[in-house]
C-alpha cells in the first residue's frame, strides 16, 4: 500500500496518542483516520437500513376507508 507523509501540529498528536492509548504518532493518527472512516460506514448502513424500512412501508398497500 503507498504511504503519504502528513504534518501536523505536535499538540494534536500528542492529545490522539492520549486518547487512542498508543506511543506511536504514527500509531495514533492511522488509529483515529480508521476510526473514522470505521465510523462512517456505519452511519451509511444505519441510513441505508432506515431508507430501507421506509421503502417498504411505502410499498404496501394502503386500506381505504370508508
Amino acid at each position: 500500500m503507498a504511504k503519504v507523509t502528513v504534518s501536523l501540529d505536535a499538540e494534536l498528536v500528542v492529545e490522539a496518542m492520549v486518547l487512542a492509548g498508543v506511543g506511536s504518532p504514527q500509531d495514533a493518527v492511522e488509529l483515529v483516520v480508521r476510526d473514522y472512516i470505521a465510523r462512517g460506514h456505519r452511519t451509511e448502513a444505519r441510513v441505508a437500513e432506515r431508507d430501507e424500512a421506509l421503502r417498504a412501508v411505502d410499498v404496501k398497500p394502503r386500506d381505504v376507508e370508508g
